[in-house]
């Protein structure tokens, strides 16, 4: 198993960046595809970015594509998310999920992050 765990998350203005972390504990990490979610209000969690065990390859919502970018470092088992020119629709709690290299779904979740993207 592994638990994750959320930090980097504010207050900023439109246009500003921030950098999302994930730390995870627990054994092999290296065996986990990576992804954050986010969930606004009222609205359904969605995947934004997603990357593989090895860093080689991530997907992104279109919504996020050319202004976010995810990343790990399996050494210090740790996944980023690094978010540029934020807009008042990228609001929303921000959650990490770990997926197993067999399984199907995310199956671990941190307790998310709160970003706010002032007008």
């Amino acid at each position: 198993q592994v638990q994750l765990v959320e930090s980097g998350g504010g207050l900023v203005q439109a246009g500003g960046s921030l950098r999302l972390s994930c730390a995870a504990s627990g054994r092999n990490f290296d065996r986990y595809h990576m992804a954050w979610f986010r969930q606004a209000p009222g609205k359904e969690r969605v995947s934004v970015a997603r990357i593989s065990w090895s860093g080689g390859r991530t997907y992104y919502a279109d919504s996020v594509k050319g202004r976010f970018t995810i990343s790990r470092d399996n050494a210090k088992t740790t996944v980023y998310l690094q978010m540029n020119s934020l807009k008042p629709e990228d609001t929303a709690v921000y959650y990490c999920a770990a997926r197993y290299l067999e399984d199907a779904e995310y199956n671990y979740w941190g307790q998310g992050t709160q970003v706010t993207v002032s007008s």
